[in-house]
């Protein structure tokens, strides 16, 4: 970033970090021991499907490689979701087969069609927390989505703070964006 970009104000884009999700296991043991909300086994990648053969072939090449345990859907929206399922006690596979796919759409060229990554969580009375990785950003978030679309901002604040520590957080609240609908939570 050049003087010109300061003094206009501008600032250079935050370099996605998919190794950030690497940190996402550990976050879950501090996350369920101050919480009790434990993983669900399942996670998901979002991003915008692209038209062609080059990017329908690398997204049947993506479902090969997880097999059964991939699912695809579509959102209201029009972005196009994996989710990814495994055992509740595998975060570190899980986490590692979305590294996977957002890698794979990534060193296709195809990273700026994904959208953002998330780890479902939920605790003993049934309620539900997402940490979302927004992938233009660097950054993590919690969302607890409640019935209807309405969201529970106290459990997000509440997971905010002992994530803090662990994960990058998104520090601009309305980057917090709700992911409405999407699948796994």
């Amino acid at each position: 970033m050049g003087w010109i970009d300061v003094i206009l104000g501008r600032s250079k884009p935050a370099e996605p970090n998919l190794d950030a999700l690497f940190a996402l296991p550990s976050a879950a043991v501090t996350l369920e021991a101050a919480t009790g909300f434990a993983p669900t086994g399942v996670g998901s990648v979002s991003y915008r499907a692209a038209e062609g053969g080059a990017f329908a072939t690398l997204e049947s090449e993506v479902k090969a490689l997880l097999g059964d345990r991939v699912e695809e859907t579509r959102d209201d929206y029009g972005y196009s979701w994996l989710l990814v399922r495994r055992a509740p006690e595998a975060i570190g596979d899980l986490v590692t087969e979305l590294h996977a796919v957002n890698s794979s759409l990534e060193d296709a060229g195809f990273g700026p069609s994904l959208l953002c990554s998330l780890v479902s969580f939920a605790d003993r009375r049934g309620r539900r927390l997402a940490v979302v990785y927004l992938y233009k950003r660097g950054t993590f978030y919690p969302f607890a989505p409640l019935d209807g679309q309405t969201r529970d901002n106290a459990l997000e604040l509440q997971a905010r703070g002992v994530l803090e520590g662990e994960l990058k957080i998104e520090e601009d609240l309305s980057r917090w964006f709700p992911v409405w609908g999407a699948p796994g939570l």
